[in-house]
């Protein structure tokens, strides 16, 4: 009995293991502080690689068409599908926007005979498996009924007579890095609108050959990308 009085007492004097157990207790929330530091970097970069999708599909919608004997450029479906495809090559196949997400497309613009006084949303396309409708309007919104233009409450962007703006809407299930416990994201979401650079005939979107037409990205369906036919 003495001998192990005397070991306990040894025992409670020695401190050469207090290090060992101070990290031990520290490392869990050591380590979830860092994992979710990284999450949280990860989140950032794929919301900047969605805002900089949604821009770039708005300025290149805004370029493409071809001119036409009477002046004025002519939007193709095989235009819009190639805009489409050319954001799934510059996203790259790290965040795959189109399996994980939806693109919306919108024409925005003045109500024919309206004097550029009513905004309508003439046409719009979409692309991408994430079943999402656009927060700020349809196609066909403002014939009808009022329509103030597309964007937030208050900070609406409206079109000007005989021209028309692309209006971008992204949506993303973000797909964590590590895991989802260390990320509330859902679903991450940008816009983007761009005039349309040169005079474009706003009649209707063309087929460049109507016997064989080309894909239309139709917002009724859920599909991902395709690479455009050569």
């Amino acid at each position: 009995m003495n001998r192990i009085r005397r070991l306990l007492r040894r025992l409670s004097r020695n401190s050469s293991g207090t290090a060992m157990l101070e990290f031990a207790l520290s490392a869990p929330l050591l380590m979830t502080a860092g994992l979710w530091g990284v999450e949280s970097a990860n989140q950032a970069i794929v919301q900047m690689r969605i805002s900089q999708a949604a821009v770039l599909i708005a300025d290149n919608a805004s370029r493409v068409g071809e001119e036409s004997l009477l002046g004025d450029l002519k939007l193709y479906e095989s235009d819009i599908n190639d805009v489409f495809y050319g954001a799934h090559i510059q996203t790259g196949g790290t965040i795959d926007l189109f399996d994980n997400g939806r693109v919306i497309l919108s024409s925005l613009e003045t109500v024919p005979g309206s004097d550029g006084d009513k905004q309508y949303i003439h046409w719009q396309r979409c692309m991408g498996k994430k079943t999402f409708n656009s927060t700020y309007g349809n196609t066909g919104d403002g014939l009808t009924t009022d329509f103030p233009g597309m964007g937030p409450t208050g900070q609406e962007i409206i079109a000007f007579d005989g021209e028309a703006v692309m209006f971008v809407e992204v949506a993303y299930d973000y797909q964590p890095l590590i895991s989802s416990l260390f990320t509330h994201a859902g679903t991450l979401k940008a816009t983007a609108a761009f005039n349309v650079r040169n005079k474009r005939d706003l009649t209707q979107v063309y087929q460049r050959d109507p016997t064989t037409p080309d894909p239309i990205a139709n917002c009724a369906v859920y599909t991902g990308v395709t690479a455009p036919a050569v």
